[in-house]
C-alpha cells in the first residue's frame, strides 16, 4: 500500500471488512477531528482485502452490520476497527505518547529522597538509557508504570498519592476554587462562613508542587495547602 493510501480494517463476524482511506483524514477522523466520512474514503467500497481489490458480499455486510450502506459500515470500521498507520503517522504518534509519558511521570512520581519530582528532561535522559519501546496505542499510564519500574535502578522514582488540605480566602474563593479543586481528586470540601473556601484532595505527591503554584497565583500568594496524609 502507498503512503497516499491506506487501509483500515475490522475483524466481524469472523469476516474481515477493510476500506481504503486517505492516511491523515482518517486519522483525524478516527480522533473525532473531522466528521465527514466521504472525505476520507478513497472509495466508497467494503474490501474483504483492500490490497487484492477483493469486495465483500452483501450477505457478509448484512449479517455483521445489518446494512449494506458503505458510509454506515465505513464509520464503524473507523471507529472500531485498526488503522494502518503511515511511517511518518506512526513515528509523530510515538513522539506524542513518549511525551505524555514522560509528562505522566514528572507530575506523578517524586525523588524517594527529596520528595520532589524529577524534571522532565532528566526523565527523558533516562529512558533514552532503559529504551523502552513506545507504544502509540498503549495507555499512558499502563505505560509510565512499566517505565518507572525499570528506571529505578537508574533514577529513584517512587509514585505515590498525598491528601492535601486547601484554603482560598473570601475574596479569591469564588473564582480561584474551581480551578485548584480540578487538580486532584476533591475528597471532601466546604464554604465557610466568612466566604472562604476549604477541600481536602488526592492528588499524586509529584503534583504537589504545582498545586502551590497555582494556588499562589489564583489567591496571590494569600492561599493555604499542607499535605495531611
Amino acid at each position: 500500500m502507498s503512503e497516499k493510501f491506506t487501509v483500515a480494517r475490522l475483524t466481524k463476524e469472523n469476516e474481515h471488512f477493510e476500506v481504503l482511506v486517505k492516511p491523515q483524514k482518517a486519522l483525524d477522523y478516527h480522533n473525532g477531528k473531522i466528521s465527514g466520512i466521504s472525505e476520507v474514503l478513497a472509495a466508497e467500497i467494503i474490501f474483504s482485502d483492500a490490497n487484492k481489490g477483493t469486495k465483500v458480499s452483501e450477505e457478509a455486510m448484512r449479517k455483521a452490520f445489518k446494512t449494506i450502506d458503505p458510509l454506515v459500515i465505513a464509520d464503524i470500521i473507523l471507529k472500531k476497527g485498526t488503522l494502518q498507520l503511515t511511517t511518518e503517522q506512526r513515528r509523530k504518534m510515538v513522539e506524542d505518547k513518549r511525551r505524555q509519558v514522560i509528562d505522566f511521570i514528572s507530575r506523578q512520581a517524586v525523588d524517594p529522597k527529596t520528595n520532589l519530582p524529577h524534571p522532565p528532561m532528566r526523565i527523558e535522559n533516562a529512558m533514552e538509557q532503559i529504551r523502552y519501546p513506545i507504544d502509540p496505542y498503549k495507555p499512558v499510564e499502563e505505560q509510565a508504570k512499566d517505565i518507572v519500574k525499570l528506571l529505578r535502578p537508574i533514577l529513584p522514582l517512587k509514585i505515590e498519592q498525598v491528601i492535601v488540605a486547601v484554603k482560598v480566602p473570601s475574596q479569591y474563593a469564588a473564582r480561584g476554587y474551581g480551578s485548584i479543586k480540578t487538580m486532584g481528586t476533591l475528597k471532601r470540601e466546604e464554604w465557610r462562613g466568612d466566604g472562604s473556601w476549604y477541600g481536602e484532595m488526592e492528588l499524586p505527591a509529584g503534583s504537589y508542587a504545582s498545586l502551590l503554584t497555582k494556588l499562589g497565583g489564583v489567591t496571590k500568594g494569600t492561599g493555604e495547602a499542607k499535605i495531611i496524609s
